[in-house]
Order: structure tokens, then C-alpha cells, then sequence
């Protein structure tokens, strides 16, 4: 008989090998919850957008989650002031969050899911790139491959010269944009923000920007909508709590591919509730920009890269592929006597 010492302690007790795999396996199972959550979430958006304007959408799921983002954060011990460390990162970070919402909820109103999805799964390829200048991470050839493979896949999926284009793509498109930006822009500033300001200061412009365009596009809301749009806030809460409990059960190679997880509750969504259904080539082009991402995240956790943006900004709940109050690792504190990790600044 073969021993079993690789995995057993004394005594028969699980040895380190079988209790990581079993941490694994819970911090899987958590990104799976998390992601089917996140992409309901979605699914209320396109729900919503359907009759109001992106912006009265966004306005009052913004409101509506003041109250549980800043009764979290004043709890913590390092609340401090609203005043930004440096505000220029600050002030243009809100400003790319703005408009990953505003740009992703109108696209969800005009767009099958599957087909947004397919443009916010470049976030990863796009944090990438932006990393260059902004970090000065290095990519090798490696990523670089994967970065056009990636765009091959976007245009798969887009089909030029086939099917019509629309506005809505620019618009997923640019939410993409904005939400990388935003990712690497927390990852540079990174321990040297209060939580409190990373948090609040893009829900604060949101609520600006929104209440701004607000009397020009608004509709009376019937309480059912209303209650919609406070589930919005809900289930990014919910969501953000379990996405930072998965990152701190499991390794990040095993949770952060489990956001691509989200084009099976897209599928589902899509069909249950509008009617959509994936051609071939959506879900070709899909297939291609998910294993573009999932090869990055492998380069980056397993020391294929100098530093890790996509897989930390992840960790903090900062590079999800659909618009939400940042509900990430910021919000939730460590728990006691956990390491706090600083990112490593170039």
C-alpha cells in the first residue's frame, strides 16, 4: 500500500497540501456566488434600462448606497477625513468609475448581455496595457499574444462588415475603458488612499453627475422600480463582501478566473428574462477573450510578470467587469491579524 505522507499528517490529520485544496475548492465556490450575483446585478440594469435613462438608474442606486458604504467604513479603525493623499489620482479615478457606470449601464439597455460581456472581458487585456505607463510593468511577448488574441476575439464577436454596429458597443467598449483605468489608477495610489476616499468619493461624483443630468431625463419610477434600483446597491454589497471573502480563502489564480463564469448566468439571464440567445460566433469570439484573460491572470500569479495590476486590483474588488459601487476589499476590513500587503510601486 502507498503512503500517504504527502498529505496526511500525524495521526491521519490533513497535512498543508489537502487543507489548501480544501480552501481552494470553498474559494472557488465563493467566486462562483459572488459572479452569479454581480451579473443579476447586471440583469436589473438592463431590466431597469429598458424604461429609465442610465442616469436615473445609476442616481438612485448611488443614494441608496451611501448609507452601507460609509456605516462600513466609519466602522473601520482608519476611516480619517475625506480629503485626498492625491487628488489628481483621486479626482480622475471617480471620474473613470463614472464613466464605467454610466457607459455600461446604457450599453446593457441596448445590447444582449452576452454581447456586453464580451467587450467588459477586455478589462484584463486593457489593465494590461495601461500598467505600462502607469505602473511600468514590463509585458513580455507572452501577454502581448495574449493581448491581440484578445482583440481578435473582439472582433469575433463584433463581426465588421457583418451585422450593424451601434453606439452600445462604443459604449461597452468605453465602460471597459473606464473600469482598467480606474483598477490601475487604485493600484498606483494603493495603502497611501483611506478607504473612506476611494470609496465614497466615486459614489459622491456619481450622485453629481447623475442628479446634474437627472431633471432632463427623468421619469416617474413606479415603487417596483424603485426597489429594483435599491437591489442594485444591495447586490453589490453582497457581492463585494463575498468576492473579498473568496480572495481571502483561496489563491488568486484559482478565484479571479471565476468572473468569466458570468457569461453562463448572462446566457441564462438573457434567456429567461429577454429572449436572448448567443449565436456561434458571440460565443466563439467569448471563449477567445476569456482564455486571453485567464492566460494573464496565470502569467501574473504564476511569476510570468513583475507585478501583479490585474490579480491585486481583483483582490480589491476594483477590476470587476460590470459597473458597481466599489464595494472591495477596502470596505471590508482585515480580519484580526491578517496582513495587510502594500502594492510594490515602480
Amino acid at each position: 500500500m502507498r503512503g500517504t505522507g504527502a498529505t496526511r499528517g500525524s495521526g491521519g490529520a490533513p497535512g498543508p497540501g489537502s487543507a489548501r485544496g480544501a480552501r481552494n475548492l470553498r474559494g472557488a465556490g465563493l467566486g462562483l456566488l459572488c459572479m452569479a450575483i454581480y451579473a443579476g446585478h447586471d440583469a436589473i440594469l438592463k431590466l431597469l434600462g429598458g424604461g429609465y435613462s442610465p442616469f436615473q438608474i445609476l442616481f438612485f442606486a448611488a443614494v441608496m448606497s451611501f448609507p452601507p458604504a460609509t456605516i462600513l467604513l466609519l466602522a473601520r479603525r482608519d476611516a480619517g477625513s475625506l480629503r485626498p493623499a492625491s487628488p489628481g489620482w483621486v479626482a480622475l479615478r471617480s471620474a473613470a468609475l463614472c464613466l464605467n457606470a454610466v457607459a455600461c449601464t446604457a450599453a446593457f439597455a441596448v445590447l444582449p448581455l452576452a454581447q456586453v460581456y464580451a467587450m467588459l472581458f477586455t478589462m484584463p487585456l486593457m489593465i494590461t496595457v495601461i500598467a505600462i505607463p502607469l505602473l511600468g510593468e514590463r509585458v513580455g511577448p507572452h501577454r502581448w499574444t495574449a493581448i491581440a488574441a484578445g482583440l481578435a476575439g473582439v472582433l469575433i464577436v463584433l463581426r465588421p462588415g457583418g451585422e450593424a454596429l451601434s453606439w452600445g458597443h462604443a459604449a461597452a467598449l468605453a465602460g471597459a475603458a473606464g473600469g482598467a483605468l480606474a483598477a490601475v489608477i487604485a493600484r498606483r495610489v494603493g495603502s497611501g488612499e483611506k478607504a473612506i476616499v476611494l470609496v465614497l468619493w466615486p459614489i459622491v461624483l456619481n450622485v453629481v453627475v447623475t442628479g446634474a443630468a437627472l431633471p432632463f431625463v427623468y421619469r416617474p419610477m413606479a415603487g417596483a422600480d424603485l426597489a429594483l434600483a435599491g437591489a442594485v446597491a444591495l447586490l453589490a454589497l453582497t457581492a463585494g463582501a463575498l468576492n473579498v471573502w473568496s480572495y481571502r480563502t483561496a489563491e488568486a489564480a484559482v478565484v479571479a478566473p471565476m468572473q468569466y463564469s458570468q457569461i453562463a448566468w448572462a446566457a441564462l439571464y438573457g434567456w429567461a428574462l429577454f429572449g436572448e440567445v448567443p449565436d456561434r460566433a458571440t460565443l466563439l469570439g467569448l471563449a477567445v477573450i476569456a482564455a486571453s484573460g485567464i492566460y494573464i491572470l496565470w502569467r501574473e500569479t504564476r511569476g510570468g510578470s513583475r507585478s501583479t495590476p490585474v490579480t491585486t486590483s481583483e483582490a480589491a474588488g476594483d477590476a470587476q467587469i460590470s459597473p458597481r459601487t466599489t464595494f472591495g476589499a477596502r470596505v471590508f476590513p482585515a480580519e484580526p491579524g491578517a496582513a495587510v500587503k502594500s502594492p510594490d510601486h515602480p
